[in-house]
Parts: C-alpha cells; structure tokens; sequence
C-alpha cells in the first residue's frame, strides 16, 4: 500500500468510488447524476458521505444510492481493509484525499482520472512492484512505500476517447 495525499476534485472522486464498488450495477440515471454516490455502511467495506444535506434514493445490494449536496468530507474503506482514504472539502468541489491505496485503487485512481496511468506505474515501480493486473476488482496487499503527491484534474464523467490526454491538473491548492 502505498501512502495517498493528492488534491482532487469532488466528482473525480465520485468517479473513484462508482469503480471501486458499483460500477457494474449502478442505474445509468444515478451515475451521470453528480449529486448521487454510494454510500455502504457494513463490513466488510464502507463508505460515508458527510453532507450538509442528504437523501436516500434505493438500496441495491449492499450499496445504498444517496442525493448529497453540499459534501463536506467522504470516507472509503476498500472490502479488503487494504485502502482507506478520506475526502475533505478544501473550497467549493475542490477537495484532498489522503490515507492508503492499495495497487487496485490506485488503478481505480487513474479510471477515474485523479492520477495518471504513468503515475500507477511510477508509484508501484517505487514500491517495487510492476503495475496491478487488471483493472477494478478488489484491492490486493502491496508494499509500504512514500507518500504520493500528484495534480488532479476535473475530468467529466464522459469516458476519454483514446487521443485525448488526461486534463490538466488543478494543482496544490494547499492543505485544508
């Protein structure tokens, strides 16, 4: 696992936690809806969304659906307890994630746009490990290595076609 504390916008990480846990079964109506998240509240796993206001939509299996508006923080618990990661507000939808990602999150990570593919590889290379096979899934133990700093974007939820570049980055907007 290695050590996360990146600046990322609100969306992005909707995107990160849409991968990681209901991509496969969330209503196409919920996922291009960006005030909709999952929220789990049994092990193995969790998420919660902290917000000046929230609704309940649907549950579908584990996962219950929820409008949020106004979100403060989130807090991610991978099934296998090798990724927790935490989303605070920093201004506006401008937040920082920071905590631990295994190798699966961090490509979850990329798909959603707040790292790059180079970055998943240049992070597992230091940790000294090639890159996560597979894309998604739950999270597989990794080697502790250094904390890793690098630009969000603020990418749609629109897929990218394969000759754009990830969008530029937000930068550091400092800490919280």
């Amino acid at each position: 696992m290695v050590e996360i504390d990146v600046t990322c916008h609100l969306e992005a990480f909707r995107r990160f936690l849409i991968s990681s846990t209901c991509r496969s079964f969330i209503p196409e109506s919920y996922l291009r809806d960006e005030e909709v998240f999952p929220e789990k509240e049994m092990d193995p796993g969790s998420i919660y969304i902290e917000a000046a206001d929230k609704v309940t939509l649907k549950k579908i299996r584990d996962i219950t659906f929820i409008n949020a508006r106004e979100i403060l923080g989130i807090i991610y618990t991978s099934k296998s307890g090798n990724s927790k990661l935490k989303w605070r507000q920093m201004r506006g939808p401008v937040g920082r994630i920071t905590g631990e990602a295994s190798g699966n999150s961090l490509v979850n990570m990329s798909m959603a746009r707040i790292i790059s593919p180079q970055d998943v590889e240049e992070i597992m290379s230091r940790a000294g490990q090639g890159a996560p096979e597979g894309e998604g899934g739950e999270d597989q133990p990794t080697q502790q290595a250094g904390t890793v700093e690098v630009r969000a974007d603020q990418g749609s939820m629109e897929p990218e076609s394969p000759d754009e570049g990830p969008n530029e980055g937000m930068g550091d907007m400092g800490s919280p």
